[in-house]
């Protein structure tokens, strides 16, 4: 018995290991890439903004559309190239939880919550996945990581 609590907490240990290193990375490059297809969509795409300008929640349905449009695809495009390599994660994450709940208030609330139906499930699930980023950083294998242990050393 005492041979397989020991294997458990010894193949705990590894996963504890190898999670500090590939399990916020995963979640990083999975946020990434979903924020990168919708901000090079934008990119490529017309303004459609000012049909939903109405129902974007206060203050930012006083900001310009095409102000919104420019700083929601560049944070988008940005973001998910700091997500990548774990550089101002806490701020993309910030940033990035913003815009999804601008996104979720105005585009996918009132379709209920079935992705099918362009419903609120993905927001929310995007939401949940930056609590982690938020609290704990990029992880071991990011920039952020790097330059904490290079410049601030205790």
């Amino acid at each position: 018995m005492n041979a397989i609590i020991n294997l458990y907490a010894g193949l705990g240990a590894l996963l504890d290991q190898a999670g500090s290193y590939i399990g916020l990375l995963s979640v990083r490059l999975l946020l990434a890439w979903e924020f990168w297809e919708s901000g090079v969509e934008k990119f490529r795409g017309d303004n459609w903004f000012a049909d939903i300008q109405g129902d974007f929640p206060f203050p930012f349905n006083w900001v310009p559309v095409d102000i919104s449009w420019f700083l929601s695809t560049w944070f988008e495009l940005a973001g998910a190239i700091a997500l990548v390599i774990g550089l101002g994660t806490r701020f993309f994450s910030v940033s990035l939880i913003i815009l999804t709940f601008v996104a979720w208030t105005s585009v996918h609330a009132g379709n209920g919550y079935n992705v099918c139906d362009n419903g609120y499930k993905l927001a929310l699930i995007y939401l949940v996945m930056f609590v982690p980023l938020l609290l704990n950083g990029a992880g071991k294998l990011s920039l952020d990581h790097w330059l904490a242990r290079r410049f601030l050393k205790s």
